[in-house]
């Protein structure tokens, strides 16, 4: 009896084999649930929230996220899914799959009355191992757009099909290398996605400037700008409230008119400035020229900047403050009195477009711009999500080989070489912990095995074929998903991220080995106490 029922009688306990056969039992629940995710012939799940709201996705964060996991075990699995997710943006699949196949082997060795301890130790031999090989296996490349391609395709087939796939991939590879400097890191963030709810999928495309979720908020604005200067400001042009306790204090009408007027022509001046800048440097030229502010602008303002052919948009978002900066050059400024023509911008086109109610301004045609948008399509809020959610993913499978400087091949190829080098490895291992080297290399033969599967092959005969090809070409041999027969990756162009399957191998191995040694579950929250 354990020690705990004495202080508790209520409290739950589950102890030794039984507290091992639960753990093991929720990973592969949780791993039954997922495998048929992975890879480019993976299906998808509907997911049903508590509201009835449904939402359809393949990516397996997405699915872990929403799902409103129970047991604290899978829930643990499901955290270090998402996490991975975070980090590095894919291999999410791969990460549930794996440590369900660890426990799964383990298992088999646990039965026959090996002690956990020893598979762990075994666990971890295994992964110094699997890390040497993956070093050798990466390939070092310089990344340029041709390889980025094939990185983005293997990325994002996974979670798109083909067709739209191949629209996204070339989008999506521009942005990065649009917002890429040399010796800076790789701001993500410069890459605004603005989704369209309007015609087809593959209309989705990249801008080469900006889109802003709102129009011009006067009638007689211009509707279309080409060649047009940019003055980026945070400038209040309408009257505000002080911040400190004040008033109007006047004797006759003719008192308050001069305190309105005072107060109007603080406002009318600001907008003279720009009046007068928009004078000096469009007076002898057909250039556009257009207003971005963060603040607000008043009605009297817009029409005197209506009058004068300026297009002035207001309450524009804070975050795309910077982006506009990057994507258009000059200064965002705070004040107008250093206003002058260095700190203009510049756009090649400046247009808006109407969709029901909504407006969108699009600032294009910008010269070696750093932050670009993609414009996301699609005929309902589900495709819209499920294109979101790849882009970001694909977004991160560039930048993290571009990081990395190098690649592994996929299609299983890595996971079949590091368990043929871990079969070898084994046998110089002394003692039982040979036998969790073994375990860890049958557990990695999950994913080609997996990928077989969900493609309509059989498992075990592709396998084997993949791991006798392997043995003949010495070089990394994955599955050909349209045939089920053996191809070298690299030669297919079909690239993982590095870095994804060096996380991979950290976070599996420490999670199956934790939940391997527990050998005590005891559940005595203070709802237990009650009654």
């Amino acid at each position: 009896m354990a020690a705990i029922k004495t202080l508790n009688a209520k409290a739950e306990v589950a102890r030794a084999q039984a507290a091992l056969a639960v753990n093991i039992c929720a990973a592969r629940g949780l791993q039954d649930v997922l495998r048929t995710n992975l890879g480019p012939k993976g299906t998808m799940k509907m997911l049903v929230s508590g509201a009835g709201v449904l939402d359809f996705t393949i990516d397996p964060s997405v699915a872990c996220f929403f799902q409103q996991i129970q047991h604290p075990t899978a829930s643990l699995i499901a955290k270090v899914a998402t996490a991975q997710d975070d980090i590095t943006g894919d291999g999410t699949t791969s990460n549930v799959l794996i440590i369900g196949e660890l426990l799964k082997q383990a298992d088999r060795y646990i039965s026959e009355g090996l002690h956990p301890r020893i598979i762990a130790e075994g666990f971890e031999a295994a992964k110094k191992k699997a890390l040497d090989v993956l070093e050798e296996i990466k390939i070092k490349k310089e990344m340029k757009r041709d390889i980025l391609l094939e990185v983005a395709r293997t990325s994002l087939q996974t979670k798109v099909h083909a067709e739209l796939a191949d629209v996204l991939i070339e989008a999506v590879v521009d942005s990065v290398l649009a917002i890429t400097r040399p010796g800076y890191p790789i701001d993500l963030f410069m890459v605004e996605i603005m989704e369209m709810k309007h015609k087809s999928e593959t209309d989705t495309k990249l801008i080469r400037g900006l889109v802003l979720d709102h129009g011009a908020r006067h009638p007689e604005m211009k509707k279309r700008v080409e060649d047009a200067y940019i003055l980026i400001c945070n400038v209040s042009l309408e009257y505000e409230k002080t911040e400190v306790s004040s008033g109007f204090f006047y004797k006759t009408a003719k008192e308050k008119e001069k305190l309105v007027k005072a107060e109007r022509k603080f406002i009318d001046d600001r907008v003279q400035k720009i009046i007068d800048l928009k004078e000096k440097v469009c007076a002898h030229s057909n250039k556009g020229f257009v207003v971005i502010n963060q603040k607000g602008i008043d009605p009297l303002s817009l029409d005197a900047l209506a009058k004068h052919d300026i297009v002035a948009l207001r309450r524009a978002k804070r975050r795309n403050m910077e982006r506009l900066t990057l994507a258009c050059g000059g200064i965002a400024l705070n004040s107008l009195e250093d206003l002058s023509v260095d700190c203009l911008g510049h756009a090649g086109l400046v247009h808006e477009y109407a969709l029901g109610e909504e407006k969108f301004t699009f600032v294009e045609d910008c010269v070696n711009p750093r932050s670009v948008t993609l414009l996301v399509k699609g005929p309902n809020k589900h495709t819209l999500t499920q294109i979101k959610d790849a882009i970001r993913d694909g977004l991160r499978a560039i930048r993290n080989a571009i990081e990395d400087g190098c690649v592994v091949p996929g299609a299983g190829a890595v996971e079949v070489a590091i368990a043929e080098a871990l079969m070898k490895y084994k046998h110089s291992i002394k003692g039982r912990a040979r036998l969790g080297v073994q375990a860890f290399a049958d557990a990695l033969l999950i994913i080609p095995k997996v990928l077989a599967q969900n493609s309509g092959y059989d498992p075990q005969e592709t396998l084997v074929k993949v791991q006798a090809e392997h043995l003949e070409s010495e070089q990394p041999v994955g599955i050909d998903l349209n045939t089920g027969e053996p191809m070298v990756a690299a030669d297919a162009g079909v690239w993982d991220n590095y870095c994804v399957k060096k996380q991979l191998l950290h976070s599996c191995t420490v999670i199956a080995a934790n939940i391997l040694l527990v050998d005590e579950i005891m559940r005595a929250g203070m709802s237990s106490l009650k009654g």
